[in-house]
């Protein structure tokens, strides 16, 4: 019979012969006991491949890994790598494993901090909310404020998935950093007026974290919280109910207050509910509201959603509504032996307080062998306080079998309940005692010792002759070896010598026998019972006192020394002859009987289902539960104006244009127009009158308009195809309507602009269009003037008042820029266009397609000898969110010019944006790049309103230098040359201006202080610290 090693990590059985081991390397160097090198070679591997299948096969081998507790912590700079990988799948699985090991591999995990702001702008939601999850996770002090401009940023995000995250991103910061504080509440705020029910719970968290002594906050919110309660995700309910449950206690009157007893209704009463309605007591309006909104909560499948309704009524509700609640918790007793722990936890404090609460429920507390040692005592407790006279005797025969279960701790608490039964209910206090006497005769010792300590506490309740009861006990001093219980015997025996004179020193001599050998409790009880003895018969006693106290002197236990020290002068008639009077009075007086008290008297303040109440301690970081006020705060707090959406004008419909005779359409502006007493609209009525235009008119011009009609008309649909996919791309409803009017004023600048154009204006379809032009008249002029005007002035756009992005704070004001920058860039020079040349300038406008876009004005020369025809940017460069491209150009004489305007979003970085130019001369590869000043738009506020938005600029996000400038008395001027800002105060101190970034409308403030011998101070704060630094830099390069 041979035999064979098998090791765990075999597949085969090795062979007969081998009966050692084989290492793969040297045992003698020690690294057999390190780990493999080599370990998860293949997982680094595949995730360094090319190929995405890989990537994610190794990334849910990983994630599997992290799910089952084994540490990947190894394989953190292969996954870091892959956080830029363009699969949204692989990307989704590294956020998961960055977030569980960002905190502990920061180094590495800051390196991708600009990866992680970059996906912060993904199109997919889910990817933006896994990079904000993962910057929230790395706990580093310094890159705070780069995660509050995270947060800031995603709790306006369009989707709703984004600002839930958001929202728990708040106390991760708020942990990390509490100076933004401030900042958070304002967050909070927003997120606590949301409407949608996947945020309002997340935000309720975030406020419970970091601002609960904000009252203020909830009462805005407070009835839309109740209403929208029942459509929160379970764990959103949980945190709203606990909530809601402190501020009922700090905002309504107790409504138990004038309650005289507890109702003892049955919970099935078919009562009406007029009856109903009579008994309730009359309650805040608001106070009703929550209640009314919780309560269909209670047959939610969610325990702890149960529990926290529970205990709202509990803590907040009338007594006689508390019963709603107890049918509710009686079902979580079929669930998980986890959620039953909690539950009757609960259960048994609630029985505590009100008693008739779960009478009718009895059998479902009945305890079952199956049920853990901990479930037993918990059902046990609440069987012993819903004992009355009408259940005591079911309860007892009860209790009687679990007398017989394996469980001694649970055989001894079952004992115990019996004791407390028979204290709260006298009549069957001798039905009680005798069933423990006969317990004194059971084989189990653990019974019969815990049988001695209930009867002891009975006996001193007087409940029965202690004479029988008290020889019997004595008998079975011999047989009792639990400490406990054989100095229950003894004191009992003291407490009762006098009626067995006979056993009581007899015992006392068997005590001082065994002396040495019993332990502490047990000796103490021997000193008193000899003391006791002594007084009541001194001769018999005397000398075995002596010899007791003697063996008690020189014990190794010093309180039997201390104790015996005390009572041997009592002992002896040399001594203390002043007290002798007194003595019996000292020791044997009566005893008050003990209170049988429950595990959860001391619970009372402690909030049901809290981690505090269920280890009955206060744990960290647990607020008590506030007291109901005497006087309620007014109610007219939560009175909060409903939100009354603004009317918006209707945009207007896109039509054909129908081409007619300029004098139609100038009769028709005439009309229009009439009673104005504007120079600017009878001048152009004029203009349109007499058909002034600069360029020559001619057949083939009208042949070129006809022409650009119809592109003009494809061009219209293609831009609805485009607006649809930007409402898709989550656009709010204000950008839709103005991107509907600008592209209508787009195609009129395109066709209006062209050189060639027939002699005939379109006419517009209905007065809504006229109107909507009338708005925007000085474009309409600036477009017909001609080439003359483009060249001398700067090009004229639409009314700031109509293009200015919406500001929802009230304080703060956009105003016109100061200065128009006049100097004009090369764009494309007519060498390298082959006779095309075009420069461009920075116009200081809002864009009409996208406010956030760099409005950017075009001039296109024909220094040739041909037409240069359908100029116009490459399809393949044009992006909607990026670039927004000039009017199509059909042609273009040799020896003129015409203006154009596009739009590009540098999205607030100073970064070059290449486009190809395509025309009939060829492709051109040109290229943007702006200045920092461009990237803003002027606004102004109030200078307390600076001050404030100053001081929550700090650390990094402030920058000043000091300088000497040499045109110190033309600062202003030259700062708006710069910068695109708007001048907030001036005085002999210094000056303050302020802007924001176009894409992020992020503050950036500049303040110059006057300092001493023509020196200044430039200061610069901003969200953005590189953003902030750059234009100091400039700023100071441009002052000294």
């Amino acid at each position: 019979m041979s035999n064979s090693i098998s090791y765990g990590n075999d597949k085969s059985g090795t062979s007969a012969g081998a009966l050692e081991p084989e290492y793969g390397i040297d045992p003698a160097s020690g690294s057999f006991f390190h780990a493999d090198s080599k370990k998860h070679d293949d997982l680094k591997e595949m995730l360094d491949s090319n190929k995405d299948s890989l990537k994610l096969e190794a990334m849910k081998r990983i994630i599997g890994m992290v799910a089952k507790g084994r540490d990947a912590s190894m394989l953190f700079p292969a996954v870091v790598k892959n956080v830029v990988s363009k699969n949204i799948e692989v990307k989704k699985l590294v956020y998961v494993y960055l977030e569980r090991y960002a905190e502990e591999q920061q180094d590495l995990a800051l390196l991708s901090i600009s990866t992680f702001q970059r996906a912060l702008k993904e199109p997919n939601q889910l990817i933006r909310a896994g990079a904000l999850r993962v910057l929230s996770s790395i706990r580093v002090s310094m890159i705070a404020p780069i995660v509050m401009l995270a947060i800031r940023d995603a709790a306006q995000d369009m989707s709703p998935y984004v600002r839930k995250t958001a929202a728990h991103a708040i106390p991760k910061l708020y942990s990390l950093d509490n100076e933004t504080k401030p900042e958070l509440i304002v967050i909070i705020q927003k997120l606590l007026a949301d409407k949608t029910v996947l945020v309002i719970g997340s935000a309720v968290m975030a406020f419970t974290k970091v601002c609960p002594e904000r009252v203020d906050l909830i009462h805005q919110v407070y009835r839309k919280l109740c209403t929208l309660i029942v459509d929160v995700d379970e764990w959103g309910q949980v945190i709203i109910l606990n909530t809601l449950t402190r501020y009922c206690r700090t905002q309504f009157t107790d409504p138990n207050l004038h309650d005289k007893g507890e109702s003892n209704r049955n919970f099935y009463d078919s009562s009406s509910d007029s009856s109903d309605k009579q008994s309730t007591p009359a309650l805040d309006p608001d106070h009703r509201l929550l209640l009314r909104s919780a309560r269909p909560l209670l047959q939610s499948r969610n325990a702890a959603v149960v529990v926290a309704v529970a205990q709202l009524y509990h803590h907040c509700a009338p007594k006689s509504e508390g019963l709603l609640a107890a049918k509710a918790l009686v079902r979580l007793l079929r669930s998980h032996t986890e959620v039953q722990c909690i539950v009757l936890d609960v259960v048994a404090s609630m029985t505590y307080q009100r008693k008739g609460m779960f009478e009718h429920y009895l059998k479902n507390f009945f305890i079952r062998t199956s049920d853990p040692t901990r479930i037993k005592l918990l059902k046990l407790d609440i069987l012993t306080n819903i004992a009355c006279d009408a259940n005591v005797s079911l309860i007892l025969r009860e209790m009687q079998t679990y007398i017989l279960s394996n469980d001694k701790q649970f055989a001894a608490a079952t004992i115990q309940a019996i004791g407390k039964c028979a204290c709260q209910i006298a009549d069957i206090a001798d039905s009680c005692l005798n069933g423990l006497v006969s317990l004194l005769s059971n084989g189990n010792e653990a019974i019969v010792a815990e049988s001695v300590i209930v009867i002891k506490r009975l006996l001193q309740t007087k409940a029965a002759d202690p004479k029988e009861i008290v020889k019997h006990m004595t008998k079975l001093l011999d047989t009792i070896t639990v400490p406990n219980a054989r100095a229950a015997i003894l004191w009992l025996l003291g407490e009762h010598a006098s009626i067995v004179p006979l056993t009581a020193p007899d015992i006392l001599r068997k005590m001082a026998k065994s002396f040495p050998e019993e332990q502490a409790i047990v000796k103490l009880q021997v000193l008193n019972l000899a003391v006791k003895l002594y007084i009541r018969n001194e001769k018999q006693t005397n000398i075995l006192c002596k010899y007791i106290f003697t063996l008690a002197r020189y014990d190794q236990d010093y309180d039997i020394r201390d104790r015996a020290r005390l009572l041997k002068p009592f002992t002896e008639d040399t001594k203390l002859r002043f007290l002798s009077s007194r003595i019996e009075e000292i020791f044997l007086a009566p005893k008050p009987a003990p209170l049988l008290q429950s595990h959860f008297k001391d619970r009372e303040d402690l909030q049901l289902g809290s981690l505090s109440h269920f280890i009955n301690m206060r744990a960290i970081g647990y607020e008590p539960l506030p007291p109901f006020p005497e006087v309620p705060p007014p109610s007219d707090v939560r009175d909060v104006e409903p939100i009354v959406e603004e009317t918006k004008p209707k945009s207007p419909k896109k039509e054909s244009f129908s081409w007619v005779s300029g004098s139609s359409v100038a009769s028709s502006y005439e009309s229009d127009f009439s009673g104005s007493s504007s120079s600017v609209i009878s001048e152009l009525a004029e203009v349109i009158k007499q058909g002034k235009y600069e360029a020559q008119i001619s057949e083939e011009g009208s042949e070129t308009a006809s022409e650009g009609v119809s592109s003009a008309e494809e061009e219209e649909e293609d831009e609805e195809v485009d607006d649809e996919e930007v409402d898709e791309s989550e656009e709010s409803e204000d950008d839709e309507e103005e991107e509907d009017e600008d592209d209508v004023i787009t195609k009129v600048e395109a066709d209006i602009s062209t050189p060639k154009l027939a002699a005939k204006t379109p006419k517009l379809q209905n007065n809504a269009e006229l109107n909507f032009y009338s708005k925007n008249l000085d474009l309409l002029l600036d477009l017909s003037m001609g080439d003359d005007i483009m060249s001398s002035t700067p090009v004229m756009m639409p009314s700031n008042s109509l293009f200015m992005p919406v500001n929802n704070n009230a304080q703060i004001e956009y105003v016109p820029p100061q200065f128009i920058p006049t100097k004009t860039i090369n764009l494309l020079d007519r060498i390298r266009g082959k006779g095309l040349s075009v420069t461009y300038k920075f116009s200081r406008t809002p864009h009409m397609f996208n406010r956030t876009m760099v409005n950017i004005s075009l001039t296109f020369h024909n220094t040739g000898k041909d037409d240069i025809k359908n100029i116009a940017i490459s399809q393949e460069d044009l992006d909607i969110d990026t670039i927004q491209s000039f009017g199509h150009i059909n042609s273009l004489t040799p020896g003129f010019s015409v203006p154009g305007s596009m739009g590009i979003d540098f999205k607030d970085r100073i970064s070059t944006v290449y486009f190809d130019l395509v025309s009939s001369l060829g492709s051109f590869k040109v290229s943007v790049v702006p200045t920092v000043g461009e990237l803003m738009r002027p606004i102004t506020m109030p200078l307390a309103v600076f001050i404030t938005e100053q001081d929550k600029l700090r650390g990094m996000h402030d920058e000043s230098v000091t300088i000497k400038s040499n045109i110190y008395n033309n600062i202003p001027q030259k700062i708006y040359e710069i910068a695109n800002v708007g001048l907030v105060e001036k005085n002999k101190d210094g000056m303050r201006f302020a802007g924001e970034t176009l894409k992020t409308s992020t503050l950036v403030l500049v303040s110059v202080i006057y300092e001493k011998d023509e020196k200044i101070t430039l200061r610069v704060n901003c969200d953005k610290y590189p953003f902030g630094t750059i234009l100091l830099n400039e700023l100071k390069s441009a002052l000294q």
